[in-house]
């Protein structure tokens, strides 16, 4: 968990995310930006970066020149809880996500900051950062089963090491694990 800036950004649970969601974005804006961040798995700045001619046929296409790294362009498909907040969020030409008219073309990661930094504390969460909506995003693929190469295409990590450190373990996957084990 993240605290005064450091460690991990904290994996949220199920209520916290309906809560933030339902109770602490205020706007459709913050719930597109952090729903595109969940749903998909990507970094806030690759958030930040998206064009609206980016989302396109039920899917968001994150271009090479705004992914870390900037290896290669990555697609990822829309599921229908994050369809239902792009549709309420009244999308213009342009920037997904623009800025102060005649101060930042596109908001900035310090405005994402500030936007969850209120909604968090609105519901009384600690620990929260931009990048817990990617490690939950990427924990919950794998508590799923999912396997880490299809993860890894999704969230655009170089090699699987580093995935893998995003991933939490809960004690209730250790104990499955070793309960599958015997003759």
């Amino acid at each position: 968990m993240k605290v005064s800036g450091n460690g991990q950004g904290k994996i949220l649970t199920q209520d916290e995310l309906r809560r933030l969601f339902t109770e602490g974005f205020l706007s459709p804006r913050d719930r597109a930006l952090f729903g595109i961040c969940l749903f998909t798995g990507c970094r806030v700045s690759e958030a930040l970066a998206l064009q609206t001619t980016d989302i396109k046929s039920g899917a968001i296409t994150f271009r090479k020149s705004t992914t870390k790294g900037k290896h290669k362009t990555r697609i990822v498909d829309i599921p229908p809880g994050l369809a239902a907040m792009l549709g309420e969020y009244q999308l213009k030409p342009g920037v997904m996500f623009p800025g102060m008219r005649g101060v930042t073309e596109r908001l900035t990661r310090f405005m994402a900051d500030k936007i969850l930094r209120d909604a968090c504390k609105r519901i009384g969460v600690e620990g929260v950062s931009t990048h817990s909506f990617r490690r939950t995003a990427l924990t919950q693929m794998s508590s799923a089963g999912i396997p880490l190469r299809t993860i890894q295409e999704i969230s655009g990590h170089s090699d699987l090491g580093t995935l893998q450190r995003y991933l939490e373990v809960t004690p209730e996957q250790k104990r499955k694990a070793v309960s599958v084990i015997g003759f």
